[in-house]
């Protein structure tokens, strides 16, 4: 396993310098996923026993433990040492691999299904797509989800802007980019689902380590990463909904996409 987040020529810096920096944030401030998520799993990309799925930029687990859960075999694929390592230490009944997705280490045609949780806004180019078709067996599954802030409440919408005014040109979902390799050769038409889903925790939690766990702004400079905190910390001070609460909640969306492997 590698011990340096120096970052390989296919991942981008504010992922490896961002993530490398704020493991610990992200097993904390990520929410988990919807029930309905299950469901999708075993009906869209057919997930059982006997099956085998990559986890592609797998993070610290967040997600492997929604696919170790339908039975299949998976393999958790993570650029980044550190994320990987609290994986490998938290989920030892996966399989954890040094990789990317220009670079995944298994072989052609060998798993039923690739899943990128949080992950394919980072790699969504046609070279990321050609590995993604060379290791799925024919008619596997390529699934995206996403779990997005719902910023129909409007201090939602005020953590956004916070977080937004330093994103730099660090790739996201919120910006589209990454539809644009769909519809991709080799795969079928992109299907779309759409659930509900709540995050509960304390405010460190649930809004702080969710701040902290975002990439780009772990990677910035101490001084404007404090300064992005006490905005946050504002917010919490002064929002009716968040202050003085031991227990808040996160509003999301969780997005989820498939598509099959078809020539």
């Amino acid at each position: 396993m590698p011990t340096s987040s120096k970052p390989t020529h296919d991942v981008h810096q504010a992922a490896s310098d961002g993530y490398a920096i704020a493991s610990k944030a992200y097993a904390r401030g990520r929410p988990d996923y919807p029930q309905e998520i299950s469901a999708w799993l075993a009906s869209s990309l057919g997930l059982r026993d006997g099956k085998t799925v990559i986890d592609l930029g797998a993070g610290t687990g967040k997600f492997t433990r929604r696919l170790i859960a339908t039975g299949a075999t998976v393999i958790a694929v993570e650029p980044v040492a550190q994320m990987l390592e609290k994986l490998r230490t938290e989920l030892p009944s996966a399989q954890a691999l040094e990789g990317s997705a220009t670079r995944i280490p298994v072989p052609d045609n060998s798993v039923d299904a690739v899943v990128c949780a949080q992950s394919f806004h980072w790699f969504a180019t046609t070279q990321a797509l050609d590995e993604i078709h060379r290791v799925l067996k024919p008619g596997g599954q390529l699934g995206l989800v996403w779990n997005l802030r719902d910023d129909r409440e409007a201090w939602v919408r005020q953590l956004n802007a916070i977080v937004d005014q330093v994103e730099g040109d660090a790739p996201r979902y919120a910006t589209g980019a990454w539809r644009r390799v769909f519809p991709a050769q080799g795969f079928g038409p992109l299907q779309e689902q759409y659930f509900s889903n709540m995050h509960r925790g304390s405010a460190e939690d649930v809004i702080l380590n969710r701040v902290r766990s975002t990439s780009f702004i772990a990677a910035l400079p101490e001084p404007i990463r404090k300064h992005i905190e006490s905005q946050v910390k504002a917010l919490i001070a002064t929002e009716p909904a968040l202050r003085e609460k031991e227990i808040v909640a996160m509003p999301y969306t969780t997005a989820a996409y498939n598509t099959m492997k078809s020539t």
